[in-house]
């Protein structure tokens, strides 16, 4: 009708062709209007969201959005929600991709896989841990992270600019730290240089924590580390090129830490890994 309008139809004429009154006319105008103001309110609140986390996926902003939908006024299921955020553009795109940093041939022993088959129902039961590559300018630097393996809590991280054991050593001095009790612990990790160490093993037994290890295929076997590894990388778009280290760092510190309040997971059913693990 807007276009016949601009033709030079007059309201009463048009509603009359149309076999509608009005009133009925205006108020589906004032519906019109208001629930295109409440789609911009929703997009704003998208891009809230993605402002810290870039990444994060429809399913996941309509469970956050949830409250502010159901009590709107206005009826938007997830698909319709789905359809909003296309149309806007703000769909997301995953990309794949899987760098080695692994070094296994070493003269270091090496221990067997006690998370295989093992239900993991509490957090500071299992630490799972990994590495990393970030890009900058300068060259390559490495994030070492140690994660609950129940509450997907980041607990422990160092950036280093070398693949030396110091990173790890750095991280897992952190996760000990913010451990209540290491009893019944167990620090799980892949067959590289830097677990394997004298050093790195020596921190873990005198904590009284058990040394897992994987032993066939590291990436099936460490899942979950190159998960959290892959959120942080593409999620957060740490995978970019920064200037230097210490821009890089700051960003990471600042991932981390909205990774570890903000960000929902399904295998936590859509709680924060903070929620979780505080909740023990």
């Amino acid at each position: 009708m807007r276009n016949l309008q601009k033709e030079g139809y007059s309201i009463a004429r048009l509603c009359f062709a149309f076999g509608i009154s009005r009133s009925g006319y205006y108020k589906g105008s004032a519906v019109r209007v208001s629930r295109d103001r409440f789609h911009k309110e929703v997009i704003a609140k998208v891009m809230a969201f993605r402002q810290e986390q870039p990444f994060i996926g429809s399913k996941k902003l309509y469970h956050l959005l949830n409250d502010h939908l159901r009590t709107s006024g206005f009826k938007l299921g997830r698909d319709g929600f789905h359809r909003l955020l296309r149309d806007h553009g703000l769909l997301i795109k995953r990309k794949r991709k899987y760098v080695s940093t692994t070094n296994s041939y070493h003269r270091f022993h090496t221990y067997g896989n006690l998370l295989r088959d093992r239900p993991i129902y509490r957090p500071e039961q299992a630490y799972v841990s990994d590495i990393t590559y970030l890009r900058t300018r300068q060259g390559f630097v490495y994030l070492f992270l140690i994660t609950d393996a129940c509450s997907r809590k980041i607990v422990g991280w160092d950036l280093s600019s070398s693949l030396g054991i110091e990173g790890g050593i750095k991280a897992l001095k952190m996760a000990l730290r913010n451990t209540k009790d290491t009893k019944g612990l167990i620090h799980h990790s892949d067959r590289g240089i830097q677990y394997c160490s004298k050093e790195y093993t020596k921190l873990l037994k005198q904590k009284k924590v058990s040394i897992s290890m994987t032993e066939e295929n590291h990436c099936y076997e460490n899942s979950l580390a190159e998960r959290v590894n892959g959120i942080l990388k593409q999620e957060f778009m740490l995978d970019s090129e920064w200037p230097d280290e210490l821009s890089v760092r700051r960003s990471v510190e600042q991932c981390i830490r909205i990774y570890n309040t903000k960000r929902p997971h399904w295998s936590l059913k859509l709680k924060t890994p903070e929620q979780v693990h505080g909740a023990a």
